[in-house]
């Protein structure tokens, strides 16, 4: 991975951007991006959703149903630092056609039945693995198919509408499974990951990307080992990783705590993610959303606290719905780091930031499946919750300092310059 992320040279500089949402979806390219990502997100949520109740019914092991919901990115951050540059070749649209279809593959052989679960985890940790790859790819092509003026609105309504897509697919799925069986939801699955196959190889043309300097593993190395070395980059990344990973280890324990009612839990959550991205992304300015990242990182954990107390299942659903609306602290929080953060390495910065985020999403849904081993799944979501806000309170002196570095930086109008080596 380049620290230095190339700008294509196609890239539109049209300083007329589009007005908003629907003269984006006027452009054909882009339409084609976002439709195909929406059903990529709901084919995950559908396949993640019919491999975790899958697990439960063979296993009954609360930490192998959390870890396949969510095992697979743990793998993510090994495509993220070794893989990335592909994302910047010459050929984008062949690579983000050829992770589809792998996606593809992947996704229809979970549908076979009487599959080993052995195999089944291997090909759920193959896909994450590349899964930071296909990520990469989809952002640079759309960073080419719309203005350069336009690409935040852009990525604002892809963020915000798969939140929506993610309640439908949990809906979808717990609805379709009381008629269907877990493998019929992989081939509904797998058919809306051919639709979204289809939809880009349609639409998106195209396009040659170039490189300013050779990517490799040296490079990458070097230029995390200065991001690490930053001491407010250190507390930025280590709230936008832990706290939320711990969390969705809570939600990764949902089919093992009410099997039954986990498809609503897990759609309440992604309506409070929808109703806070919507809040804090078009409602607050910059430094209402600094004010308001402490509140939301604590709402993010602490209706999880009643589960300690095995609540009925519409107070369970509404402290989810609350927790999910806390997600919303991430964006503050990555707007400071990268306004620490040397214009030279953003790209690459935000990757790691994405690869650990994701990462850590694997690592709390193991690390609360593991404890569930040991005691009921709700004493675990609490344990884990009050984790998460410990972890919050402990680290705020240093997220206050790093703040102020950021707040400083942008009155300046000057960013740190990456260190030589």
């Amino acid at each position: 991975m380049s620290s230095h992320p190339a700008r294509p040279a196609t890239a539109p500089t049209d300083p007329t951007a589009p007005a908003g949402y629907r003269a984006l979806l006027r452009n054909r390219e882009f339409a084609g991006l976002y439709v195909s990502f929406l059903l990529t997100v709901a084919a995950s949520t559908v396949s993640g959703f019919a491999l975790g109740t899958l697990v439960d019914q063979q296993t009954r092991s609360p930490f192998l149903t959390a870890v396949s919901m969510y095992g697979a990115t743990l793998a993510t951050v090994l495509g993220a630092l070794t893989l990335m540059s592909v994302a910047d070749g010459a050929h984008p649209r062949r690579t983000l056609v050829a992770l589809e279809c792998l996606s593809l593959a992947g996704v229809a052989a979970q549908a076979v039945p009487g599959l080993p679960l052995p195999v089944r985890f291997g090909i759920l940790v193959l896909l994450g693995f590349f899964q930071s790859l296909g990520s990469g790819t989809r952002m640079g092509l759309l960073a080419e198919v719309v203005p350069h003026a336009s690409y935040a609105l852009a990525r604002s309504l892809m963020n915000i509408t798969s939140g929506g897509t993610a309640i439908l697919g949990y809906a979808l799925g717990a609805a379709l499974l009381r008629f269907l069986t877990p493998q019929q939801l992989f081939g509904l699955a797998a058919a809306l990951t051919a639709l979204g196959l289809a939809v880009v190889a349609a639409t998106v043309r195209e396009r040659s990307i170039r490189l300013t300097r050779r990517p490799g593993l040296r490079q990458t190395w070097t230029t995390n080992a200065e991001l690490f070395a930053h001491p407010g980059r250190r507390a930025l990344l280590l709230n936008l990783w832990v706290p939320n990973g711990l969390v969705v280890g809570c939600e990764a324990l949902f089919i093992s705590y009410d099997a039954g009612h986990a498809g609503f839990f897990l759609a309440a959550g992604s309506a409070g993610m929808l109703i806070g991205d919507l809040t804090v992304g078009r409602l607050l300015d910059a430094a209402g959303r600094r004010r308001w990242a402490l509140p939301l990182r604590l709402v993010l954990a602490g209706p999880f606290l009643l589960f300690a107390w095995e609540p009925p299942t519409v107070v369970a659903a509404v402290a989810v719905f609350v927790s999910g609306a806390g997600f919303a602290a991430t964006l503050p929080l990555q707007e400071q780091l990268l306004a620490l953060t040397p214009d030279a390495v953003r790209g690459q910065v935000q990757g790691v930031e994405s690869a650990g985020r994701m990462t850590w999403q694997g690592v709390g849904a193991a690390l609360a499946g593991g404890l569930a081993q040991l005691v009921s799944p709700g004493t675990a979501m609490t344990v884990a919750a009050a984790a998460s806000v410990a972890v919050t309170l402990g680290s705020r002196p240093f997220v206050v300092r790093a703040g102020r570095a950021a707040t400083a930086a942008e009155v300046s109008g000057l960013r740190p310059a990456p260190r030589t080596r």
